[in-house]
């Protein structure tokens, strides 16, 4: 029986790699989604197979039919814990982390003791590790959303302060020269040169953070929270051995760092539509 599995794993795997490979090939942009749809059905019909056909138990690794079980069957509670942990916890924090750091930057941009002074200071901030820090955020802000929301907000200070920082210097210094030419004030030069010489980089930092928030804010949970929220529901449920339950925590944790990472990628082809990396898309 478990050979069948296998080998019925393995065809499906084949076909499914013959099928990617004739739509990678076809160019347009309404085929742009298939591959990866395509690839993500084949994976979980084969991660279906293997588990059910070696009968691996569900407390090692459930199979994907009881992963949406365990999805349908705790909507309500999947729910609340995704607003605790991602409106309340990751997207506070991103937006006061990243806001933080746009407006530091531009101190930065127009201070060279600030530049020398603060960004080797950030490198290291930016290296201590989040296993250490979320324990100390939460004996300062409490077990609340708060807390939580602290540990993203240092998170995602000082990626977003450097891409802005970079981004802010990539104007040609002929385009400054001229710009003083013109008697152009600093507030022109900012809102006519360099913020949009800077917003790729600006983008990037927004991206980056876009995961770095919802993993700081589920890896803070583990820290102390209160009886909801994503890392509080992984770390009880793994208690439990309920690793069914644990896993559509994590499908909740990965469509909405995927739709979120896909809005800010959304907003910025809207806003650098000029820009040479956007062309094409």
């Amino acid at each position: 029986m478990s050979a069948a599995f296998v080998l019925a794993a393995l065809v499906i795997w084949l076909g499914g790699w013959w099928m990617n490979v004739r739509l990678a090939r076809q160019a347009g942009r309404r085929l742009g989604l298939l591959p990866p749809i395509l690839f993500g059905i084949v994976l979980l019909v084969i991660w279906e197979l293997v588990v059910r056909g070696f009968d691996v138990p569900g407390a090692i690794l459930p199979p994907p039919s009881a992963i949406g079980a365990a999805f349908a069957g705790n909507l309500d509670t999947l729910w609340d814990d995704f607003v605790q942990t991602f409106v309340k916890g990751a997207l506070s924090g991103y937006a006061i982390g990243c806001g933080a750091a746009f407006l530091v930057a531009l101190a930065v941009d127009r201070s060279p003791f600030l530049r020398r002074g603060l960004l080797p200071v950030g490198s290291f901030v930016a290296a201590l590790p989040i296993i250490g820090m979320a324990p100390i955020f939460v004996m300062w802000f409490g077990f609340g959303w708060q807390s939580k929301a602290a540990v993203v907000a240092v998170m995602c200070f000082f990626p977003m302060l450097v891409n802005t920082v970079q981004g802010l210097a990539s104007a040609e210094r002929m385009q400054s020269d001229l710009m003083r030419t013109y008697a152009a004030s600093p507030w022109q030069t900012l809102t006519k040169l360099k913020l949009p010489a800077a917003g790729p980089f600006i983008f990037n930092g927004l991206k980056i953070c876009t995961t770095l928030a919802l993993i700081g804010a589920i890896v803070a949970e583990f820290f102390g929270s209160p009886t909801l929220g994503m890392g509080f529901r992984i770390s009880t449920q793994v208690g439990r051995l309920a690793l069914d339950v644990v896993w559509a925590v994590i499908l909740v944790a990965a469509l909405a760092g995927s739709a979120f990472y896909g809005v800010v990628t959304l907003a910025e082809r809207a806003a650098t539509f000029w820009h040479p990396s956007q062309r094409g898309r």
